[in-house]
């Protein structure tokens, strides 16, 4: 076992995170391209904290446009053991209200046109995402909301949709009766990208408002997120602190941390050798591993 170095995903609302000792931005180059920002390294106690602002400081990147694959490769480059994505989502059921918080357990992707994989022709790998977040770090991520006053729903289904315009009402009604609770445009690829590079991922769904599901309220608009947002904010710096100086000084193993072993399919003879150098990172240990 090793120490815990926890890559942070702020998302609208969640720009920066304070305490963070020695902390010093980094400019980190990818071979998907370039991360939405630079991204800030320090440490809390014993863990080691990467933060990466999801949109940009300023929030210049709309939801479409995110590298998702970047920002992962990006933390995963800088030693990240596992992700915390913090994301502003809509709420699908009347008893999260605004200002809750959602621990994802499960997604639905509706997203389109966004490149969701790191994988391709030339080396082919098949990920589980039958359970898609980390338990264990969900946990840690749960606990940790409690702790900063939120109220807090410990499970919960995202539909990732694409944006980056608010849904119709007969969309918001149908993901009702297909059973999700929030409603969000990041979270796709983003999980998926985490898994296929071995990190364990919680998402903690920070929320915003009612989407537009309820018909005798107008829908949702930017201004009523904003409104939202400062109050959220100030939850979610305060949940992220706690999570990090809850961290036992052992990181225990997690099964996503060797997912690759078992699915990588391409034979060793048939991968194409320039997806294999872009892949350094991300696949690096299973690679290494295969090759003897």
């Amino acid at each position: 076992m090793t120490g815990w170095t926890v890559g942070i995903l702020g998302g609208s609302g969640l720009y920066a995170v304070d305490g963070i000792e020695d902390g010093r931005w980094q400019t980190i180059e990818t071979p998907w391209g370039e991360p939405s920002d630079a991204i800030y390294t320090g440490r809390v106690g014993h863990v080691g904290v990467a933060f990466l602002p999801r949109h940009g400081r300023g929030h210049r990147i709309s939801p479409s446009e995110l590298n998702a694959r970047a920002n992962i490769d990006a933390l995963k480059r800088l030693g990240v053991t596992d992700v915390l994505a913090v994301s502003s989502v809509g709420s699908l059921v009347e008893a999260r209200p605004p200002g809750s918080f959602t621990v994802v357990d499960q997604f639905i992707d509706r997203t389109k046109g966004r490149v969701s994989s790191f994988f391709g022709t030339g080396l082919v790998a098949h990920v589980s995402m039958a359970d898609p977040v980390c338990p264990r770090f969900s946990r840690y991520a749960a606990d940790a909301a409690h702790e900063a006053g939120a109220q807090v729903d410990d499970r919960g289904t995202y539909l990732a949709m694409e944006g980056p315009q608010f849904s119709t009402r007969a969309e918001s009604r149908l993901y009702r009766q297909w059973g999700c609770d929030v409603i969000g445009m990041t979270a796709m690829p983003e999980a998926k990208l985490a898994r296929e590079a071995e990190l364990p991922y919680a998402l903690v769904g920070m929320v915003t408002d009612y989407d537009c599901w309820r018909e005798d309220e107008a829908g949702v608009d930017v201004a009523q997120v904003i409104a939202q947002l400062g109050e959220n904010a100030a939850k979610a710096r305060a949940m992220v602190m706690a999570l990090l100086r809850a961290l036992p000084a052992e990181r225990e193993a997690s099964p996503i941390d060797t997912c690759l072993d078992s699915a990588i399919i391409t034979a060793p003879s048939a991968r194409d050798p320039a997806l294999v150098a872009k892949l350094d990172a991300v696949a690096g240990r299973a690679l290494r591993n295969a090759a003897g």
